[in-house]
């Protein structure tokens, strides 16, 4: 599946926003990740969303409801469910497909209508690049984390499909030196 730059970086921004839900999994409560202004103005700047206002708190309350029901694509149990909550987004949104090379980047499209706000942005351009997942029949690589102290959102780029961590370096190891752990205590009986 080819994935184009603009592609990806909506895929970035939609895996960093649901990612922003605050949790109550197994290894204890984490904070919403956009509790107030600064922080909707801080997941704006590290996630290069261009052409975006003066942020208000309806902008902060509308993303918030972006963000629950981009959280609903990824628990979607299949691609007609998927389809059905990103057809719902991006309709919300009023799509307005256009192209544009801003900020030295070459040709891309962008979704959302000039002037728009940001969790429309978002809802258009990151609902969008999920779309091309469940049209390329590839709904299964929008991921949870398997490790039962994290459940942060994926999407699993690998070649075969088995990306199961949402880091491997911190999730995966933890879990892996977790299970040799219990390998050697019980060996050792």
């Amino acid at each position: 599946m080819l994935i184009t730059h603009d592609t990806r970086c909506s895929l970035d921004t939609v895996v960093d926003l649901v990612n922003t839900a605050p949790d109550d999994t197994e290894g204890g409560a984490t904070p919403d990740g956009l509790a107030d202004l600064a922080a909707l103005t801080e997941f704006v700047r590290r996630n290069n969303i261009s052409d975006v206002g003066v942020l208000t708190e309806r902008d902060l309350d509308a993303v918030r409801g972006v963000r629950e029901k981009f959280a609903a694509v990824f628990a979607a149990q299949d691609p007609r469910a998927a389809a059905t909550l990103i057809n719902d987004l991006v309709a919300a949104a009023g799509t307005t497909p256009r192209l544009t090379d801003h900020d030295g980047y070459d040709w891309h499209v962008h979704y959302f209508a000039p002037g728009a706000s940001v969790a429309d942005h978002m809802a258009a351009d990151c609902g969008m690049a999920l779309a091309f997942f469940v049209v390329a029949g590839e709904q299964e690589r929008l991921r949870r984390c398997e490790a039962p102290d994290c459940r942060h959102a994926f999407v699993d780029l690998s070649r075969n499909r088995s990306r199961r961590y949402c880091d491997s370096r911190t999730c995966g190891n933890r879990l892996h030196v977790a299970a040799y752990r219990a390998r050697r205590k019980e060996a050792a009986g």
